[in-house]
């Protein structure tokens, strides 16, 4: 009987801009002039590709997130900006952000669709359901659609996407020249859907793509977001401060696959960390405070309003959070309200403090120490039950994704926790994931 092979992190470079600390835009070691500019993203993409990375990842919202003043904030929409790195890339994976409340399904398959065969099955989509006002607002509401609702509907649109790319079966396409036979129309089919927020006919009209779906990315952690994880996805993106706090979201995550018929191998759980990485601890820890001494107090407390929904302008820095709201009050994001406002609890932080805090992150951990020390981090959270990889956010870009493939991956290949070459073509393979069947094929497990 052959033993399986040992089990092996997954790495996915999250990019934004000049990096994620929210001052990485004023230190030297960034270009915030080029955050419109290719050459700099592919240059990202292919520093990813080098570390052999599962996945690059673009967050993306609908509206001008924060205060453009303070910080280097818009930029690429995703999908338009992967499809001109899948031409400069062979293996790395390709992850867009797209919301579920303001589109269709039909649009987003369709682009999705496109993107794995441009790329040559490197395709993936972090499901969001929106959650700012602000968003709200660039499409004719006043007011965000309630959170259950978005859900609800966030649901009826994956299964619509699905219901899409399966309307092609793998050998509709033809060619027979002779007899003038493009495609087997009967294996190129309607899906005659019609459901509570959309109806949609059919068939896709793009042919089955290389992954036959796109991987399916998900990043909430209320409990409407982690029962549609649940159910729908298969790689997620989370935020723990602590390994106790790790633990607990792996293991109840993981425990409600089964009531969707699924098994805990079919689903990656991936927290972020932004890695401050020096080649001592003193010298990571000094590029750590250098980032907190560039900070905007007033960026920071905005975007710190944002997460919490409560207006702090005028309160003290140096005084504690005012009462909040209850979650179930909250109607933007209910996993990071929670998040945050439970880590100024617990350790007793002050505004300033708070948005020192959550500067490199926005309530992601932040870690600062040699390149030993992040996989020391990296592999207690991956063997003791907290991860099956990382969401790496960098906090300074580029050097700060460069550090992290030059000096982080190759320790972690040393210790066996990491691959030394790409096995597999697709992003599915690179998760070790299966390529899902048509109504007509099943699907096709990972080698």
């Amino acid at each position: 009987m052959t033993a399986s092979p040992p089990r092996q992190l997954h790495l996915n470079a999250f990019l934004m801009n000049a990096g994620h600390h929210d001052a990485a835009w004023r230190h030297p070691r960034t270009q915030p002039e080029r955050i419109t500019d290719l050459r700099y993203f592919q240059h990202l993409a292919l520093t990813a590709e080098r570390g052999l990375l599962d996945s690059v990842f673009l967050a993306d919202g609908l509206a001008l997130w924060g205060k453009v003043r303070h910080n280097a904030l818009g930029g690429f929409e995703p999908l338009t900006l992967l499809s001109a790195l899948a031409a400069v890339t062979e293996h790395v994976g390709l992850i867009a952000t797209v919301s579920t409340t303001f589109n269709e399904p039909f649009h987003i398959a369709r682009k999705f669709a496109s993107l794995d065969h441009l790329s040559g099955g490197r395709a993936g989509w972090n499901i969001v359901t929106s959650g700012t006002v602000d968003e709200a607002r660039n499409f004719g509401r006043e007011e965000h659609l309630e959170h259950g609702l978005r859900y609800r509907r966030a649901r009826e649109f994956v299964e619509v996407a699905t219901k899409l790319w399966d309307s092609w079966d793998d050998d509709a396409i033809l060619l027979d020249r002779e007899r003038g036979v493009y495609a087997d129309t009967a294996k190129v089919r309607a899906i005659d859907h019609h459901g509570e927020h959309f109806g949609v006919r059919g068939p896709l009209n793009v042919p089955r793509s290389p992954q036959g779906h796109p991987l399916l990315v998900q990043a909430g952690s209320s409990e409407d977001g982690k029962e549609f994880a649940a159910r729908y996805a298969e790689a997620v993106f989370t935020a723990q401060q602590t390994l106790a706090d790790g633990q607990a979201f792996y293991k109840d995550l993981k425990s409600r696959l089964a009531r969707h018929g699924r098994s805990g191998e079919e689903l990656r759980i991936l927290p972020g960390i932004c890695p401050v990485i020096g080649s001592t601890e003193a010298e990571a820890r000094a590029l750590e405070v250098e980032l907190t001494e560039l900070q905007v107090p007033e960026y920071g407390l905005a975007q710190l309003s944002g997460m919490l929904g409560v207006d702090l302008t005028g309160l003290p820095l140096d005084g504690p959070l005012p009462e909040l709201p209850e979650e179930r009050d909250i109607n933007g994001n209910k996993s990071r309200f929670t998040l945050v406002a439970e880590l100024a609890r617990r350790d007793g932080l002050t505004l300033r403090e708070l948005i020192a805090r959550l500067g490199g992150g926005r309530g992601h951990r932040v870690f600062a120490g040699t390149a030993e020390q992040i996989a020391d981090q990296l592999e207690e959270w991956f063997t003791q039950g907290a991860a099956d990889g990382f969401n790496i956010m960098p906090p300074h870009l580029p050097g700060g994704l460069e550090d992290f493939v030059d000096q982080v991956v190759p320790e972690l290949q040393r210790r066996g926790l990491f691959r030394t070459a790409y096995t597999g073509r697709t992003l599915r393979e690179h998760y070790g994931l299966p390529r899902p069947g048509t109504r007509t094929a099943p699907a096709a497990r990972p080698a």
